[in-house]
């Protein structure tokens, strides 16, 4: 039991039992101004009070915490979850670190069954399906039997984990998406354990894990590595955040959705600066949203670059939680104790934060972002205008607006192009390119059907993300913009691919209660798969005569997707523009076929009498979509799909799993490998070297995310990964994804900085190359990185703003590391990938204000010493460096040590956070 110096121990008799609580009211009545601070800190001080035991947490991070200032401070504090959250992408990882932990404790003659989760994980599989098969009946099917042909081994390895550890629970493949999952069903608000009641926290191996937040519980990502320590004892402690309050005030208009109003909120916050930051919501427009709706803002956390976004927990809650079939006792238990511990949203007026962003709801208008960030904000009515500008640009090609493009009689530079498709077609396909002032149309002929592909034809149209499909009103919606436009006699263009991904069984089933599955399937709208598809890279290929047409003619095609993340080549790489919308609109885009349209003025198409169709025609009213929502929606679906949550299909039923405690890794196998970072590790910790004579791997610009640095989505036969996969005699078909690969390290090692579209300010190639500086030569990433470990040099990363941005994806940080990269020096951090890398023993160093590798004029050629790390390492140390040019001038500059804390030197002097716990372990 944890000590009480404060004496703030309290009783709380509730319709579920009594409960011992720390109270915040105590403690307020001892003398602090609880009622001053965010909901947010306040269940972060609750947190130290319950967990205090004079060693990890002290009395000093109390006090830090119930003096929280709006101005914050650069002092640690510590958080101990109450839960964890995996996916598979980053679950399985980190089941292989553990796993590898269980390893070397044998190896070391230890009991590995004492390595174990210490608080609850769920793992939801949800990043494996693929959108192979569309547009069809039995789309769904088939892709769920392909997802099990091709992660059998990994679904195995997982279901072996759920029987070796305690305290591991796995949802099955096709049940949800893990946000949506979390937000209807495992998270309680309140938690009852051992006695006690406290708030429902976690942390999730996702960045967009704050969708929680929009059901009161205060929720974040972390990268796997970080999770893995939480899950082993290890609290996680940063420096105390600032909390910036968004004050919502009016309503939202007719016409507008929940998605138009969070890409709004993502630009106005990502311009007022809130990367690191808590941001707490309040406001008369909280009263007008629903917690479906919050949980869009929430989710979106990680696109403003924010920890969290909270919404304190008020009737708003308590209404979601009924509908969404939690317990009647558990409700009220979430009312008592968050009323009688001072987390009730309530007397708002009091709280001080460190700076407040107004938004008027009723100014917002339809909204789409793109074309490769959430935070670009384009207005619909500016979209067609906004193209063209982006297409001379970016892309150095003059638009033409469509209906002077003179398909019938082109001329121009140009001509004909036929090609073929044998073996993937019925008919030959063939291709006429036609180009005028850089902009290139490619008329398709495929079997009886012709058609002509341009620069901003959108080839998919994703209805994806937990979002959005989290939000009936905006699945509704869609369903209604679909019946609207089948009565009109509207169809999909046919070289868009289609696909509908809910995050939850409740999605279809109350579509189908409306009859509106119906007309989204007569759009090919079909239920694809349950899981994160188009969002996390899962698009599937093109059809083969589109895939074609785009690649031999270099087309600037689009996607438009109801999803959160739109970041180059994530969504597919042969898609270059993409671009994030309500559902409703990717309905609307997917009928007018290109994104070049005006969809307010110009008509979305055309019915079969050749009247045209506008999207005022198409699109429903509110009452129409609440009317809906009142006759489908009940407790009863959430209780059907939940209640059969952890059984899986039959698939899942007839794996077999092994049964052993220690995992019987097979050299065979290239989805699942021990990792190499424990093996034959000392048991005490050398002092930490500076850095001499190293070379830049890699010199970058700004924002460059983690999907940069390691991507999820699909490789090429001659990328190395590629190429180790052959040498393996597997065949392309059965690459999978990296994401899928996470669980080997041979094959994420070699696709660590390979992004189709990373660019290496070292070499003029696009893609995962650099220069091997010392041989001049150019090559892959990885290559140049096995040709300096030969020689023992030791390398470094130079970058700019924002420096991984995006998901938290561990194997960013660690791949990195096992490319031999010492320190990444950038002008500013991701929260989430700047802790990854001290996880993973990667020294993040920051520019001094004002100076970037440009102003200082260097190149990346230069040799690089690091000084002040063997001497006194400590918190935001501030190091030398100095970088030597081939002539024999030096640069010498000084950089700030990214260690934000006394415990993440600990971290870094023991090679990472894994290290540090294995350690501990092994002295214990």
């Amino acid at each position: 039991m944890s000590l009480d110096p404060f004496k703030v121990k309290s009783s709380l008799k509730s319709a579920k039992g009594e409960f011992t609580y720390w109270s915040l009211k105590k403690l307020q009545d001892s003398g602090f101004k609880i009622d001053h601070l965010p909901f947010s800190i306040r269940i972060l001080l609750e947190n130290a009070l319950r967990n205090f035991d004079d060693f990890a947490i002290t009395q000093d991070h109390v006090d830090t915490l119930a003096k929280w200032s709006p101005k914050a401070s650069d002092k640690d504090i510590p958080f101990k979850p109450a839960r964890v959250l995996m996916q598979d992408f980053t679950g399985v990882p980190a089941v292989v670190d553990i796993a590898s932990l269980r390893a070397e404790a044998v190896r070391k003659g230890k009991d590995p069954n004492k390595i174990n989760p210490l608080i609850p994980v769920d793992l939801v599989i949800d990043h494996s399906v693929q959108v192979d098969y569309f547009g069809t009946n039995y789309a769904f099917q088939k892709n769920v039997d392909v997802e099990y042909e091709r992660n059998g081994e990994r679904y195995q390895f997982l279901k072996w984990a759920q029987k070796a550890f305690d305290n591991f629970s796995v949802v099955p493949p096709g049940m949800g998406i893990c946000h949506q999952v979390n937000l209807e069903y495992l998270a309680q608000g309140v938690i009852a354990r051992d006695g006690s009641v406290f708030p429902d926290t976690l942390v999730g191996t996702d960045s967009h894990t704050p969708m929680v937040n929009g059901i009161g519980v205060v929720a974040w990502g972390v990268g796997g590595i970080e999770a893995e320590a939480a899950i082993l004892g290890q609290p996680i402690y940063f420096i105390m955040p600032e909390v910036v309050g968004l004050e919502l005030t009016g309503e939202l208009p007719l016409g507008t959705t929940a998605t138009d109003m969070v890409l709004t909120i993502t630009e106005i916050l990502r311009k007022h600066g809130v990367v690191g930051k808590f941001v707490e919501v309040f406001g008369s427009g909280l009263d007008s949203l629903t917690v479906p709706d919050r949980a869009t803002i929430s989710n979106m956390s990680p696109e403003f670059g924010c920890t969290v976004t909270y919404f304190p927990i008020d009737d708003r809650t308590l209404d979601y939680m009924r509908k969404t079939n939690r317990a009647d006792e558990q409700i009220s238990l979430v009312e008592e104790y968050t009323k009688a511990n001072m987390l009730w949203r309530e007397n708002e007026g009091k709280i001080e934060y460190s700076s407040v962003v107004s938004l008027d709801l009723s100014t917002v208008e339809p909204t789409v972002s793109g074309p490769k960030r959430p935070q670009d904000k384009i207005l619909v009515r500016e979209f067609k205008e906004k193209f063209g500008e982006l297409l001379q640009e970016v892309h150095g090609r003059e638009y033409i607006p469509i209906d002077k493009r003179e398909e019938g009689r082109w001329y121009g530079e140009g001509g004909s192009q036929p090609s073929e498709n044998k073996g993937n077609s019925p008919n030959e396909v063939e291709y006429e390119t036609k180009v005028k002032n850089g902009l290139k149309t490619v008329v398709v002929k495929l079997n009886n059907e012709k058609f002509a592909l341009h620069d901003g034809s959108i080839v998919i149209a994703a209805i994806t993300s937990c979002t959005n499909t989290s939000n009936p009103s905006v699945m509704i919606g869609a369903g209604l913009v679909a019946k609207k436009a089948r009565e009109r006699g509207l169809d999909v263009k046919p070289w868009v691919k289609t696909s509908l991904a809910p995050g939850s069984k409740v999605v279809t089933d109350y579509l189908s209660s409306a009859g509106l599955l119906d007309d989204l399937e007569a759009l090919r709208f079909h239920v694809v798969g349950y899981g994160c598809t188009s969002c996390i890279g899962n698009s599937g290929p093109l059809p083969v005569h589109i895939a074609k047409a785009v690649e031999e003619n270099d087309l600037v095609v689009s996607s438009v997707l109801s999803g959160n993340r739109n970041f180059e080549a994530r969504v597919h790489p042969q898609v270059k523009m993409n671009y994030l919308m309500s559902p409703m609109l990717v309905v609307a885009y997917a009928l007018a076929g290109r994104v070049d349209v005006d969809l307010q003025n110009e008509p979305i198409g055309y019915d079969p009498n050749l009247e045209p169709v506008y999207l005022k025609d198409i699109w429903p009213s509110n009452e129409e979509i609440f009317e809906v929502m009142g006759k489908v929606l009940s407790p009863a679906d959430f209780q059907k799909s939940y209640g059969e949550i952890f059984e899986g299909n039959e698939q899942w039923k007839q794996l077999n799993a092994p049964q052993d405690e220690i995992y019987q890794w097979s050299t065979e196998s290239t989805y699942i490998k021990e990792v190499p970072f424990f093996e034959g590790l000392a048991e005490e910790v050398s002092e930490p070297k500076d850095i001499e004579n190293a070379h830049v791997l890699l010199k970058l610009g700004d924002s460059i995310t983690t999907d940069h640095i390691s991507p999820a989505g699909s490789f090429a036969i001659n990328s190395p990964a590629g190429q180790y996969l052959i040498e393996r005699g597997v065949e392309r078909k059965d690459f999978n994804s990296y994401g899928s690969r996470r669980g080997n390290d041979e094959v994420m090692v070699r696709g660590t900085f390979a992004n189709v579209r990373i660019k290496n300010q070292l070499t003029s190639k696009e893609g995962g190359y650099t220069v091997h500086i010392p041989s001049g030569q150019e090559m892959s990433v990885y290559d140049a990185s096995k040709k300096y470990k030969e020689n023992n040099t030791p390398l470094i990363v130079l970058a700019g703003k924002e420096y991984g941005s995006g998901s938290s994806r561990d194997w960013a940080a660690k791949g990195t590391n096992l490319l031999g990269i010492k320190a990444v020096i950038a002008e500013s951090y991701e929260r989430i990938h700047r802790s990854n890398l001290v996880g993973m023993g990667v020294l993040p160093l920051q520019y001094e204000a004002g100076d970037t590798a440009q102003s200082l004029g260097l190149e990346g050629t230069e040799e690089f010493s690091i000084s002040g790390i063997a001497d006194d390492l400590t918190p935001l140390k501030t190091l030398q460096v100095k970088a030597k040019k081939a002539n024999g001038d030096e640069v010498s500059f000084a950089v700030s040590c990214r260690l934000d804390s006394a415990i993440e030197v600990e971290y870094y002097k023991n090679g990472g956070i894994l290290h540090y716990v294995l350690r501990d372990f092994l002295k214990k």
